[in-house]
C-alpha cells in the first residue's frame, strides 16, 4: 500500500471539525484509525472502501502521492460540503479530547448534583448527571427536575456538553439543551480512591433571573454507580432548604460558602 496513504488521509481529515467526527460518521474506531493516519497499519480492503466512500474519493485515488492527490481533492468541491466549515480552533479541541482518552472511565455513571441555586440563592438544587463515554471522548446529561417552594409549576431544565480531564481536573462544559440560553462550565477535583463516592469542586453558569447575573457556586456531586432507575432518580431532584435534611448534612456543610451570611452563591456586579 502507497507510503502516500496515511498524508492523503490526514489532507482529507482536515475538511472535518475533528479526527473524532470523522471516525463516528465512518463508523470506525478511533484508535484503530489513529494508526492508519500514522501509518502504523493499513485498512482491509473492507474498511478502505468504507473510508473512500466517505471522503468521496476512488481507491486508486487515495493511494497517488501526496502532491498529485492534494491537486485533486483541492479542485474538486469540498469533501465536507454537508458539514461545517473548519474552524482554526476544532484541532486544539481535538487535541484535548484526546488527551483525555482513558483517564475518566473511572467516573463513568450517575450523580446526584447538589449546588446552592443560582436563582433562588438560598436554596439547594439536586439534580441527576450521567457521565458517559463513546469509546473516544466522554459526554454528560444533566437533568434538572424542580418545583420552587412558594409556585405549583414544574420546572425542567437539561444540559449536555462534554467532559475533559486535564492536568488532574475534571472539566465539564455544556450548553441548555431545551433553551439554548446558557453555557455552563464545572471544575472538579478528581479522587485517588480505587472507588469514586463523592467530587467537589466548582460551578459557573448564569442566573435564569431577568438579571441573568453571571454566578459561581459550591458544588458536590454524590455517585450512584453506573445502573440506576432513572425514573426513581429524578422523583427525588428538586429544590431543598439550606437545613433540609432530605440532603446529608456533610453534602450541605460542603457546598456552603466560607461566609455564615448573606447568598451561598457569587453574582458578578455589573459596571
Amino acid at each position: 500500500m502507497s507510503n502516500d496513504f496515511p498524508q492523503n488521509l490526514r489532507l482529507l481529515c482536515g475538511f472535518y471539525p475533528s479526527i473524532a467526527e470523522v471516525c463516528r460518521r465512518i463508523g470506525v474506531n478511533r484508535a484503530q484509525f489513529n494508526k492508519y493516519l500514522n501509518g502504523n497499519t493499513q485498512p482491509s480492503q473492507y474498511t478502505l472502501g468504507k473510508i473512500c466512500h466517505f471522503f468521496g474519493v476512488e481507491p486508486h485515488e487515495i493511494m497517488m502521492p501526496h502532491e498529485q492527490f492534494n491537486q485533486i481533492v483541492r479542485v474538486r468541491s469540498n469533501p465536507s460540503s454537508d458539514s461545517d466549515p473548519v474552524r482554526p480552533y476544532n484541532r486544539n479541541i481535538d487535541l484535548l479530547i484526546q488527551e483525555s482518552q482513558g483517564r475518566a472511565d473511572k467516573y463513568l455513571g450517575f450523580y446526584f448534583e447538589y449546588h446552592y441555586s443560582m436563582t433562588f440563592p438560598d436554596h439547594i438544587i439536586r439534580s441527576l448527571l450521567h457521565i458517559e463515554s463513546d469509546g473516544d471522548s466522554y459526554y454528560f446529561q444533566r437533568f434538572e427536575r424542580m418545583r420552587y417552594p412558594d409556585r405549583d409549576e414544574w420546572y425542567k431544565s437539561r444540559y449536555k456538553g462534554m467532559l475533559l480531564f486535564l492536568a488532574d481536573r475534571i472539566f465539564l462544559i455544556g450548553y441548555e439543551a431545551l433553551t439554548h440560553n446558557e453555557i455552563a462550565q464545572t471544575i472538579l477535583y478528581p479522587t485517588y480512591k480505587s472507588r469514586v463516592s463523592y467530587l467537589s469542586g466548582l460551578k459557573l453558569g448564569a442566573s435564569a433571573s431577568d438579571r441573568r447575573e453571571p454566578v459561581c457556586t459550591k458544588v458536590v456531586l454524590e455517585s450512584l454507580g453506573r445502573k440506576i432507575s432513572i425514573k426513581s432518580a429524578l422523583k427525588l431532584c428538586g429544590v431543598f432548604g439550606p437545613e433540609s435534611e432530605e440532603i446529608n448534612k456533610n453534602i450541605r456543610e460542603n457546598i456552603r460558602a466560607t461566609t455564615t451570611e448573606g447568598p451561598q452563591s457569587f453574582f458578578a456586579t455589573p459596571l
